[in-house]
C-alpha cells in the first residue's frame, strides 16, 4: 500500500512562505505523477499543483505564480514552496499521487495564514 507524510506546516503571517515536505513509501515513486492538495474548513479537498513523471508542472489559477511544486525521485520526496500566502490558503495540505489513490490519504499538514 502506498502511503505519504506531510510535514513542514505551521502558522505564518500573510505574505509569509512556507516549504511543505512529502514522504512516500509502497511502489515504484517515480512513475506517477504526484499532486498537492487542499481542504479549508467547511470545503472540499481540491487540487493545488501536481508534478509528472517527466517534471512537468501544473497549477490551479488560485496558486499560480505562488506556489512551486518539485520532486526528488531518488528520495521519493515532493514539495511545495509556498510565497505570497493569504489567509485563504489555510487549510490542510495533503499529497497524493495524480489522480489521488482513495485510500492513500495521509494526515496532511495544517498550514494558517494569520496576522
Amino acid at each position: 500500500q502506498v502511503q505519504f507524510v506531510e510535514s513542514g506546516g505551521g502558522l505564518v503571517q500573510p505574505g509569509g512562505s512556507l516549504r511543505l515536505s512529502c514522504g512516500a513509501s509502497g511502489s515504484i515513486f517515480s512513475f506517477y505523477a504526484m499532486g498537492w492538495y487542499r481542504q479549508a474548513p467547511g470545503k472540499q479537498r481540491e487540487l493545488v499543483a501536481s508534478v509528472t513523471s517527466g517534471f512537468k508542472t501544473n497549477y490551479e489559477d488560485f496558486v499560480k505564480g505562488r506556489f512551486t511544486i518539485s520532486r526528488d525521485n531518488a528520495k521519493k520526496m515532493v514539495y511545495l514552496q509556498m510565497n505570497s500566502l493569504t489567509p485563504e490558503d489555510t487549510a490542510v495540505y495533503y499529497c497524493n499521487r495524480a489522480p489521488a489513490l482513495a485510500d492513500s490519504w495521509g494526515q496532511g499538514t495544517q498550514v494558517t495564514v494569520s496576522s
